[in-house]
């Protein structure tokens, strides 16, 4: 038969609901609720990295957003001298779909609306 111990489980007096001064402070948080919007302008962020050569990520630049060879150059260029770079804005859907094909590579990107 287990033995109670106080040193290790002390006995406690029982909180009661109708003793106010009883009850511990308890700090509501309210959660903000923010609306996404879904409507222009979101853009979808290229982050540099050190895996893709400048051809891929220029081609599949192309490939997912339609841009021209020039266009596509600058911004992979942008995205390697600062870290990212904004490469398409659009609606939600349009992003998520040029999201979507700049991942079939293994590209980070991120979605900012």
């Amino acid at each position: 038969m287990l033995k109670h111990d106080d040193a290790l489980f002390p006995k406690t007096t029982p909180v009661c609901a109708e003793d106010p001064a009883a009850a511990p402070e308890v700090e509501v948080m309210v959660a903000e609720e923010t609306e996404e919007r879904l409507d222009a302008p979101w853009r979808v962020i290229l982050y540099n990295d050190e895996i893709h050569t400048f051809e891929e990520v220029i081609f599949q630049l192309i490939k997912a957003t339609g841009c021209t060879m020039a266009e596509a150059e600058a911004r992979v260029w942008q995205a390697h001298l600062q870290g990212k770079a904004a490469v398409f804005e659009g609606t939600f859907e349009e992003c998520f779909r040029v999201q979507g094909v700049l991942a079939e590579i293994g590209l980070v990107t991120d979605l900012e609306g």
